[in-house]
């Protein structure tokens, strides 16, 4: 499956051989030592695979109920009429399926797949930057690009990337893919990052956003045996990134959106919170969950997206 798909998430590996993440874990601790694989936070990679970036098919293929999860809840942010932009990657495609849905939206895109997504939607309006087609995922980077965006501002930009640590914040290993993405940061008041937990812990070459600069991060829930994530879930909340955690619906590679009706899980408390004698949360914890839940109840957009559907 690795060399098929060039990397390849640990529940993607028990779900398709039928036992225990424990169990896959060891195995692909196995491999590695044997040279054939590279182990990376959350799955397993091609050897060298840490600065060399997977393309888009292969990217596709991973974390694929966590995306879709984590692209129904960030889409819950945005209100009717907003002004956005959305960078490349696989996430943000599947956000931006789900932007088609809202009516009265602008969005900024230096992504060929995240303009076909919305190229039919009804009124919404889609703004593509200048640039140069890199093929790899389908993105428009270089001078041209940036130079676009430049005098541009909108209210929030929605960026993925290839990794994500509270000490370097968001991360790509793509030169000229991280130069647009600054740009595109630059152009928003409200930065929100969507990754899913497989990135979380994971550093690669080129910074694109650094950590003071995320205003949310919308991601999913980790594993409860993933102390790396958890543990940097709490370092980026520690620094003011508000946490956003998304419950993974649906089974499969494909991934299932959220059913009519349900919305994705808010209430999750961050993976790797110490919880008092008592059974309670602890201070740091009821701090966290607090300011998350305050800044969630304050989101207009839910506000929008129940008026629309009572008049539906």
């Amino acid at each position: 499956m690795v060399r098929a798909n060039g990397a390849v998430s640990l529940r993607e590996l028990a779900r398709v051989v039928q036992t225990s993440e424990v169990t896959v874990r060891r195995d692909v601790r196995a491999l590695e030592a044997e040279g054939l694989l590279d182990r990376r936070h959350g799955g397993a990679v091609l050897p060298g695979g840490f600065t060399r970036e997977s393309g888009f098919p292969q990217k596709s293929h991973l974390a694929t109920a966590e995306k879709t999860a984590i692209a129904d809840l960030a889409a819950s942010l945005v209100e009717e009429g907003e002004a956005v932009v959305v960078g490349a990657g696989t996430t943000t495609q599947e956000l931006a399926r789900r932007l088609a849905r809202i009516p009265g939206l602008t969005v900024v895109t230096n992504s060929l797949l995240v303009a076909q997504a919305l190229a039919h939607a009804n009124r919404v309006e889609v703004v593509m930057t200048g640039g140069t087609l890199r093929g790899s995922n389908y993105a428009l980077v270089g001078s041209g690009a940036e130079q676009s965006l430049q005098g541009l501002r909108v209210s929030r930009a929605f960026l993925s990337g290839s990794g994500l640590t509270a000490e370097r914040g968001l991360s790509t290993s793509n030169m000229l893919s991280a130069s647009v993405d600054r740009a595109l940061v630059q152009a928003a008041a409200e930065v929100v990052v969507l990754a899913d937990h497989t990135k979380l812990g994971t550093d690669t070459m080129f910074q694109t956003v650094p950590t003071d600069v995320i205003t949310r991060l919308v991601t999913d829930d980790p594993p409860a045996h993933d102390d790396r994530a958890g543990t940097e879930l709490q370092a980026l909340a520690d620094q003011g990134v508000q946490i956003t955690v998304a419950g993974a619906t649906g089974s499969g590679s494909g991934g299932e959106a959220v059913p009519p009706g349900r919305q994705p899980r808010r209430d999750t408390p961050l993976p790797g919170q110490r919880r008092t004698h008592g059974g309670g949360p602890g201070p740091q914890a009821l701090r966290s969950a607090a300011a998350s839940a305050g800044a969630l109840a304050e989101q207009p957009g839910e506000r929008a997206r129940v008026a629309d559907l009572r008049r539906r």
